[in-house]
């Protein structure tokens, strides 16, 4: 499990291990009017996201007001976001104190889906870790940032040298083969053929195949307050994705068997579970 520190106290952070060059997971955060705001509204943009764990204190603060400065010298199709688990109430009473006009502030507090979905939720506290996070114009992580002691500051300069490479070079050749959302599958939808499987499976550690309609892999913990734990990540991502697998536990073990029963086989869906399961428990 990563860890951040809090003062010198270490905690661990939860969610899916997204590395540069993923596709960058969709998720769902709540905006001061109290409304679901999504990634693909800001399609066809350069995204910064930056994340802190409350307004209330003074590198948060301080952390919101920079990034609000700095993009009011970025072009239009660059825009700054950021995230925490404030309640939307307090975001927006932050924003009209501080004059905040350049930063789109969201709140994770309900849903958790940013802090799951990019693996910066602290398990222990249930706030999100302090990062930058830079997304390109199609929707590739390019640059990730995480304060190894969330009470420091972030450094700045190094974003926006980041920013300036990405903005030079929008397009990488290499990024995840793939994709990090599952599609809907209506029925009928055709199954994926073995040698489709095959070729898959290869991509993946400890899944195994069976009868050629399902995947399974066993994950262990230290415990079962732990494996419930983990189910639980799951099944909020799961949920998400609308796809859902069927998860036996047995103490510390957690079975997990993904399948598409719309296409009574496997598709390209299961496998984006599989890899964001996996991602969940890295």
């Amino acid at each position: 499990m990563r860890q951040v520190k809090f003062k010198n106290n270490i905690l661990n952070i939860v969610g899916r291990n997204i590395k540069v060059y993923d596709f960058a997971p969709d998720f769902r955060v709540v905006s001061s009017e109290m409304k679901d705001i999504f990634l693909n509204q800001f399609d066809e943009k350069i995204k910064i996201i930056t994340t802190f764990p409350s307004l209330d204190t003074s590198v948060c603060d301080l952390q919101v007001r920079e990034f609000n400065k700095k993009a009011s010298n970025l072009s239009s199709d660059i825009v700054v976001i950021g995230i925490s688990n404030d309640l939307p109430f307090a975001q927006k009473r932050f924003c009209e104190l501080n004059n905040i006009k350049n930063v789109f502030v969201f709140s994770d507090y309900k849903y958790s889906s940013f802090g799951l979905n990019y693996g910066v939720l602290i398990k222990e506290l249930k706030l999100l870790a302090r990062t930058v996070i830079i997304v390109d114009k199609n929707n590739v992580v390019r640059y990730i940032q995480i304060s190894e002691e969330i009470t420091e500051s972030l450094n700045y300069d190094d974003v926006m040298k980041n920013l300036e490479e990405i903005i030079k070079n929008p397009v990488v050749g290499k990024k995840s083969e793939i994709p990090s959302k599952c599609e809907p599958c209506e029925a009928g939808t055709p199954p994926l053929q073995k040698e489709q499987i095959t070729k898959l499976l290869e991509k993946f550690d400890g899944w195994t195949l069976i009868e050629d309609k399902k995947i399974v892999k066993e994950y262990k913990f230290k415990d079962f307050i732990e494996a419930k734990y983990f189910v639980d990540l799951v099944s909020i991502v799961s949920e998400e994705q609308f796809h859902h697998p069927t998860i036996t536990v047995s103490y510390n073990k957690v079975k997990i068997s993904l399948t598409t029963h719309a296409s009574k086989g496997l598709t390209l869906n299961d496998f984006i579970m599989a890899q964001i399961i996996d991602q969940l428990y890295s």
